[in-house]
Parts: C-alpha cells; structure tokens; sequence
C-alpha cells in the first residue's frame, strides 16, 4: 500500500491543496479533450518523419575466385571486392549520442489549453519553445541547452473513467504537434505520465511506438499514482525504486534493440515519502535516470526540499530542478540562473512547469 499523506498543515499540506486545486484544472482540462481521448491502445501507424533504421549488413561483389586445379590446394580468401558498410550512427537532435556532459536540458511543461498545467500549454507552440530557448540561457551555465518539451500525454483527473484507473490519454494528434515541434528546434520530447491507480510500465509501454523514436523520453510523476480506494488530489500518490528500474530497463531495452542515443527518463519528487526504497533502483545501459525536485514557494523552502529529497538519490541518478512560473512569483521571487546552479548538487534539467 502507497503511504497516505494528511493533507492539512505545514508545507506538504501547502503543496498538496496547490496539487488538489490542480486536480480540479486538470478535470477541466480533461473534459476538453474527451472527445478525441481514448483509454485504448494507441493509434496504429508511425510518427513522422521517423529516425532512419540501423544498417548493420554487408554487401559483397558478385564476382569470385577464378577455377582452379582441384588438386592445388585452397586458395586464401579473396575479399578485395568485400565491403562491409559502418552501422549508421542515430544521434540526438543537437549531436552526440550521450546528454551528458555534453548539454544542459532546459524545458518547458504543460498540455495544450490548459494554463494551469504549465507553460507548455500557453499560446503558440512554436512561440513557447523560442520562448524556452532565450530563458533557458540564463540557466545554461557553460553548457549548450538542448531543449526540451515535456508534455502531460497520461492526465491524471479525480473521476475513475471507464477502466476505473483515473487517467485519460491524450489524442496522438497533440503528441504528433508536439513532436515536430521538438524537432524543428532540434530538441527532445517527454511524454509526461500522471498514472492514477494504473502502473508506471503499462502507461510507459502504452507508447511504446513514440519511445522507439530517438529524440522521445518519458518523465514520470508519482505523486499521481495512487492505490486502491485512494482518488488522486486526495493523497500523495508514491512509487518504488523498483517499480522505476522495471521502466529503466525496459527503455534500456529499446535503445540497444532500436540502435537509439541515450534515452531520458525523468522521475518527479516533492516529498520524500513520494518515492519509496530509492536505493533499489538499478542502472541500465542507454538510459539517462533525471530526479526533477518539486518543491513550491520562496527560494529558501526550496533549496530545503531539493536537499532533503535528494539525500535519498542514487549515485547514477542526475539532479534535477523544477520551478514554477505562478506559484514562485508569489511566494519567491523565482530563482535566478545563478541561484539554480549554485545548489549542491548542481541541477542538470532544469524545469518551468
């Protein structure tokens, strides 16, 4: 059983009304997209303009050893007319094969419609990555950005639906816009999921043929994902180091049988009792493991829940930051460049939901 949160008094209780308020922007947000929404399985068909495949073959010329004197003995192989072709390297939008050390990720989050979800959702899309881009260089530090979209494709909401899991998956269409435009700015995309009472390797699973694509990861948000008879926006939903390596490994599985760069998987934490047993969690090859801090209000509660939540971050885990446009500009002021990469340890995805 996940560990229920009161949601009265203190911080967490702060955050937890900011995340319930959020639940009832989420239904509305959900309501509006119900019409092209499904709890089936995904669309057939691939998404556009996919990487091209991985040639490992080889091709040979037609011609062979001249006849000869069968009793002269074999001839040593002839392989002049032999080519062996390189396997064609599949790299990240701005170059490379590795995330880091090479970039700093900068994103934006949200859903198309929606405000309250983040910035994502606000106005033009392409207008909100060029957005993206001129912010994130106060963040970049010495490192070029490579940007990043993360949009809330499994939207969590306070009704059970038809399967009873409370989430609702977004139309493809809105995952297809969002894709292109990742890459005509040459970023990445992650596909945001809010699970409700489904499991984090089902919903991942679910996408499957987007995350077979080299510029899509996923960001995943245990808050969200509660337990039998718990309503998300009620409680603090949680997960498991476990349950986080079971979908590391299996991104881990698309990379090496796809030829893919490394793949990001983010996972969101507020509060320590969000994700359980942290240190269980196991590293797999090809996939890059982000643990995005959430923590609302001024700078000073801030920098207190990136350090208390990150005590229990696993050597391979990257850090990472999130900060909010409406709430920090309330409770902040929001947190400079400077101030995000002077926190210990430095923060390597930084976020504006």
């Amino acid at each position: 059983m996940r560990r229920q949160v009161e949601s009265s008094g203190g911080a967490v209780g702060h955050r937890l009304r900011h995340r319930t308020r959020g639940v009832v922007v989420i239904g509305s947000a959900v309501a509006l997209l119900l019409a092209g929404c499904s709890g089936d399985a995904p669309e057939s068909g691939a998404p556009s303009d996919p990487a091209a495949a991985v040639d490992g073959g080889a091709t040979s010329g037609s011609g062979g050893p001249d006849p000869v004197d069968a009793t002269a003995g074999p001839l040593p192989p002839d392989d002049s007319d032999v080519t062996t072709a390189e396997p064609e390297v599949i790299e990240l939008p701005r170059g490379g094969t590795e995330i880091f050390p090479e970039f700093r990720l900068f994103g934006y989050s949200g859903l198309p419609g929606s405000p309250g979800m983040g910035r994502l959702g606000i106005g033009d899309l392409d207008e909100k990555v060029e957005e993206m881009e001129e912010r994130g260089e106060e963040y970049a530090g010495d490192r070029p950005i490579l940007p990043v979209l993360e949009l809330i494709a499994t939207v969590v909401h306070p009704v059970p639906g038809a399967d009873g899991m409370f989430r609702t998956y977004i139309p493809e269409s809105i995952i297809q816009d969002h894709l292109d435009a990742a890459r005509r700015h040459d970023g990445i995309l992650l596909l945001n999921i809010q699970p409700g009472r489904a499991d984090f390797i089902d919903e991942v699973r679910h996408y499957e043929k987007w995350l077979v694509e080299p510029d899509v990861g996923v960001a995943l948000d245990p808050e969200w994902a509660v337990s039998e008879g718990q309503i998300p926006g009620r409680v603090y939903g949680s997960t498991t180091g476990a349950e986080l390596g079971e979908v590391a490994e299996y991104l881990s599985g698309l990379v090496e049988d796809n030829g893919l760069p490394e793949k990001v998987m983010v996972y969101h934490q507020v509060h320590p009792g969000v994700v359980r047993d942290e240190l269980e969690m196991e590293e797999f090859p090809g996939v890059v493991v982000i643990k995005s801090v959430d923590g609302i209000g001024a700078p000073s509660d801030k920098i207190k829940t990136y350090n208390l939540v990150n005590e229990t971050k696993p050597d391979f885990v990257v850090p990472g930051f999130k900060l909010f446009y409406e709430e920090d500009l309330v409770l902040g002021p929001i947190m400079t460049g400077a101030e995000v990469l002077g926190l210990d340890p430095q923060p390597e995805y930084i976020l504006f939901e």
